[in-house]
């Protein structure tokens, strides 16, 4: 009888464990969405502004006519600007997806408030998506940047030393910050 006891106080403690986690787990899923959201809108909003800073016939600061950029640069900005903006909204739709997921499956559960129960894999599979399409979106950002320091500051093939610095600032520090994101989203998948 009081081995009994004993059983049924520790099932109910790892239960008690259990759901205390997935109340955890499911709340650090939509803070991580929320956030993927955030960032993917100021992201597009800063593909917007590339392309209102450019113009096609624009000349360069360089002062140079053959530093000047073609419409072969101005195409790839616009490319650039169409492929990182649709990214960007694949990221966002994914997960605001999820999150429309966990929130309405959190409200047929008015006792626990706090618990989806979501398939794991569906979660994972999803966050992946949208992670994968934020990272995308911000390669061809970064591209479209180097379009838009061409246009502004002159070819690289002239040799403007303006806009070899911007564009080695530019790709350190993006591909970096990449390289950081998707250590950290692996690590979190891995563990």
């Amino acid at each position: 009888m009081a081995q009994d006891e004993h059983e049924d106080k520790s099932n109910d403690h790892s239960l008690g464990l259990r759901d205390a986690l997935s109340k955890n787990m499911t709340s650090v899923h939509v803070t991580a969405l929320d956030g993927l959201v955030n960032v993917n809108s100021l992201f597009t909003i800063a593909v917007f502004v590339g392309l209102s800073l450019t113009a096609p016939g624009q000349h360069s600061l360089e002062n140079k006519g053959e530093c000047d950029a073609g419409l072969d640069v101005a195409r790839r900005l616009l490319v650039f600007e169409v492929v990182s903006f649709s990214s960007f909204l694949f990221s966002s739709l994914v997960a605001q997806g999820l999150k429309l997921a966990i929130n309405i499956l959190n409200s047929n559960d008015r006792e626990d408030a706090f618990r989806a129960r979501i398939n794991n894999r569906v979660l994972r599979l999803g966050m992946l998506s949208s992670a994968v399409g934020s990272v995308m979106g911000c390669i061809f950002l970064m591209l479209s940047m180097v379009c838009v320091i061409e246009i502004r500051l002159g070819l690289l093939s002239c040799g403007s030393h303006s806009a070899e610095r911007a564009v080695a600032a530019l790709v350190t520090l993006v591909t970096t910050a990449l390289l950081v994101y998707i250590s950290t989203v692996l690590y979190a998948f891995t563990h």
